[in-house]
């Protein structure tokens, strides 16, 4: 990757039929290991208040944690295009509040752009954030900061009236100027059709390969985070499983005095 994308990038991308890639990463390492593998978009997901922080969802997370974390990841990925999570209460009361926190993403987060949860309803914050210079990505279907209203972690947008609400919603968000929309836990078949109705890239996160791109969290897919697995997870590697054991090994060595040998220490 030799360029910083763009907005008219990503939405070209769409145009073109080029795949998004996204990943989601919390710190300087992983956004280095991204931007190493060429994937084109960071997502600083507030799914670190669960991965990185041990809170029990994704309320408690603040704006100061996620702007600490975001800034790490920009500093790691210098090209992706980086997208900040704006965590529960941040953005979904008035206009003014939601521009000024958007507005530290971007001055003090290093972020490109940022990502609001809600679909018509937050149409017109999402238009206001817009408005004030700062790019938005959607997100409908499974929103997990109103997880509870939805009636837990479950899939979205069965029936054909929940269905044509999602597609409301996708186009609302579109007609607000969102450059593009996440759809979480929806059928791979509403999502073709929500991703040919509209002009700007749809991102699923189980809602299959229709989408014009892909994200997953980074814990999820190195084996980090084991406390629950969706179902479209795929993991491809299980750094957790090795990390214990390396963690596992020291202590044995240390215990038995062969950490730290003669190669390891100074005469």
């Amino acid at each position: 990757m030799s360029k910083k994308l763009t907005v008219p990038d990503i939405i070209e991308m769409k145009k073109e039929g080029r795949k998004i890639s996204m990943m989601t990463a919390y710190d300087y390492p992983t956004g280095m290991f991204i931007e190493k593998a060429g994937i084109n978009t960071i997502l600083v997901g507030d799914s670190l208040a669960m991965t990185v922080l041990g809170y029990e969802g994704t309320i408690p997370v603040t704006v100061d944690e996620m702007i600490h974390h975001t800034k790490a990841g920009a500093r790691g990925a210098k090209n992706p295009f980086i997208i900040a999570d704006m965590p529960f209460g941040s953005y979904n009361t008035t206009e003014e509040k939601a521009i000024d926190n958007a507005s530290r993403f971007l001055k003090e987060g290093m972020a490109d752009a940022v990502k609001l949860e809600g679909g018509t309803e937050m149409a017109g914050i999402t238009r206001a954030v817009v408005d004030a210079g700062i790019p938005v990505l959607g997100h409908i279907g499974l929103t997990p900061q109103t997880v509870a209203q939805l009636g837990g972690y479950k899939v979205q947008g069965r029936g054909e009236e929940r269905a044509q609400k999602l597609m409301e919603d996708a186009k609302a968000l579109e007609d607000a100027g969102a450059f593009g929309v996440v759809l979480e836990c929806i059928p791979l078949g509403l999502a073709g059709e929500i991703t040919e109705a509209i002009g700007i890239p749809t991102i699923g996160i189980g809602a299959g390969v229709h989408c014009d791109g892909q994200v997953l969290v980074y814990n999820d897919v190195m084996g980090l985070f084991d406390k629950f697995t969706p179902k479209f997870v795929k993991p491809y590697a299980d750094l957790g499983d090795q990390i214990l054991k390396a963690l596992e090994q020291f202590k044995k060595e240390v215990e038995e005095e062969v950490f730290p040998g003669e190669e390891y220490s100074f005469k």
